[in-house]
């Protein structure tokens, strides 16, 4: 494998060595964090200790900086090799190359500050602005939506899992505020739809990476029909 090759690798080996096990972290912490919420209520005890709804907030706190990472790691990875290389945007369109990068340090930026932001009206701003800087990113050219089948594509089911993350961080403080419990079931259930968003990024990330060939397969491979899954025949070794 080359540069480039390696590159490629760094998007899926951070979601599995990484964000994967945040996931199952925080899902093992949330259940401990409802558990002992009930028994307290109905009994007024419980042996689950209390330090678990704040091991679970900062946890979540870590998986949003970890989706959202690689997210963006996914769209440099596309962006780059595709766009920025190949079609050699920086030479032909040096304003947009620009304004990528620009929307890049202003997605980690607001991500940053929607962490330290308290106040409702800059939380929803800051989210939003995240959420926007990824949105944005995800047109540009060079990232492969799979737009045909947006429901079973890595990209809209990432970006969705993404922005359910952005939103999450930016309700934290609504949670325990609110006496009614009603931010407390949305998180809930988003949540909920969020941790089946991840398995099927796990399904169709696998399904990606087998489709990815290595830089010096390309020529080949790019000579093959893929509706048809037919690949040209190659010659037979020379007798000598």
């Amino acid at each position: 494998m080359d540069a480039s090759d390696l590159f490629a690798l760094l998007h899926p080996a951070i979601a599995v060595a990484v964000v994967f096990p945040l996931i199952g972290m925080v899902v093992n912490f949330a259940w401990q964090t409802r558990q002992r919420r009930l028994q307290t209520a109905n009994d007024g005890k419980s042996k689950i200790p209390p330090v678990v709804g704040r091991e679970h907030v900062n946890l979540g706190r870590w998986l949003t900086f970890g989706v959202v990472g690689i997210t963006l790691l996914g769209l440099a990875y596309a962006i780059i090799s595709k766009s920025i290389i190949e079609e050699q945007l920086w030479s032909k369109n040096p304003f947009q190359a620009i304004f990528i990068a620009l929307m890049f340090a202003a997605t980690i930026a607001s991500l940053a500050c929607l962490d330290r932001a308290r106040q409702r009206h800059w939380r929803g701003i800051f989210a939003t602005l995240t959420g926007m800087g990824l949105v944005i990113l995800g047109c540009q050219d060079g990232v492969f939506r799979r737009s045909d089948e947006w429901y079973w594509s890595h990209y809209y089911i990432g970006m969705a899992a993404a922005l359910l993350m952005v939103f999450s961080l930016a309700i934290v403080e609504d949670i325990y505020k609110d006496r009614s419990n009603r931010w407390r079931y949305v998180h809930i259930i988003l949540n909920c739809f969020a941790l089946l968003l991840f398995i099927g990024q796990g399904m169709t990330g696998t399904r990606d990476l087998l489709e990815i060939p290595l830089s010096w397969q390309k020529p080949y491979l790019y000579q093959c029909d893929w509706a048809n899954k037919t690949c040209p025949q190659p010659e037979p070794p020379k007798q000598g």
